[in-house]
């Protein structure tokens, strides 16, 4: 069994950000970074709002600076999953991996974020990766001069939407209220580009076709009218589901599963664990309230060692 002082697990902004605190604490942090490193941000194609990049910068590139810069104070990134976790209060948690692995770490750092919310429809499962998609980034470049749809009305629908518009010759917004969740900026862009439609007060009820996506099946809610959209793909942006199944049952989560923390800090009921992150943040979920999240865990850790070691 290998003992660490720290260990985090997730190598998005927040994953990153702790382990560049811990490192630079002299504490040789282990990221546990999965088989997505980088996590979801990695799949965005241009960052406009994060600090320091006036142009704005990829995901990817974002990201990848964030583990170099780790790197270099002495972090180090294991690409592998954690299958089962044992969680206590004040002692050693114990971190099982994919590989056969086992880890015990002084301080635990959760920084798991989201996985995409998909509508839960026995076609949309059935046409997965078919044609049916949570990621434009991955995979809009193969819909080239063909209508898709999109499906959503927040920042990341409006997003993945306007990517859409270099390929597709089409790009349908099906969303079920009749006015958007986004910001003001990213909606008007949507509105004012000739390639987006949107389909109002909309719900799918069924993804058309058998072995890739045809089209979808739509029903107004205020008409009960249903219609068919003619389309080749359809890219889900309905919001994020917390990856917390694996720690759970050990700490506070609210109703929909994001992590609840103690006195506004990365602490949870449990000595040594800490969180950061997606996984806590119902509200904002973003690159930069990640990082801070981060920042803030890799403090707590440093300070829960230097008080256990006294």
């Amino acid at each position: 069994m290998k003992k660490e002082k720290v260990v985090i697990i997730g190598s998005g902004p927040a994953g990153y950000t702790a382990a560049i605190y811990t490192a630079r604490a002299n504490l040789k942090p282990l990221v546990i970074a999965g088989t997505l490193p980088g996590g979801l941000l990695t799949q965005t194609t241009h960052v406009e709002n994060f600090p320091g990049f006036p142009d704005g910068v990829t995901g990817f590139d974002l990201v990848m600076g964030m583990q170099q810069q780790a790197e270099r104070f002495g972090a180090r990134i294991e690409y592998d999953e954690v299958q089962e976790l044992s969680l206590t209060d004040g002692g050693c948690q114990t971190v099982r991996l994919a590989s056969g692995d086992t880890i015990e770490a002084e301080a635990l750092i959760l920084a798991t974020g989201a996985s995409p919310r998909y509508l839960g429809i026995p076609s949309e499962e059935r046409l997965r990766n078919k044609g049916v998609s949570a990621c434009a980034t991955c995979d809009g470049a193969f819909y080239q001069n063909v209508p898709v749809a999109v499906l959503g009305g927040g920042d990341s629908a409006m997003e993945e939407a306007l990517f859409l518009t270099r390929f597709a010759s089409k790009v349908y917004v099906v969303h079920r209220r009749d006015e958007l969740r986004a910001s003001r900026i990213m909606a008007e862009r949507a509105m004012n580009d000739p390639k987006i439609e949107f389909v109002w007060s909309g719900v799918v009820e069924e993804v058309l076709g058998e072995s890739k996506v045809e089209g979808l099946r739509v029903r107004n809610v205020k008409t009960g009218e249903t219609f068919v959209i003619d389309c080749r793909a359809v890219f889900v942006a309905l919001g994020h589901v917390p990856n917390t199944a694996l720690f759970k049952q050990f700490i506070d989560t609210d109703e929909t599963g994001y992590v609840i923390l103690n006195d506004r800090s990365s602490k949870t009921k449990l000595g040594g664990v800490f969180v950061a992150g997606d996984c806590a943040d119902r509200n904002y979920r973003q690159a930069i309230t990640a990082a801070g999240m981060g920042c803030q865990a890799g403090i707590d850790a440093e300070r829960y060692l230097e008080c256990r070691h006294e």
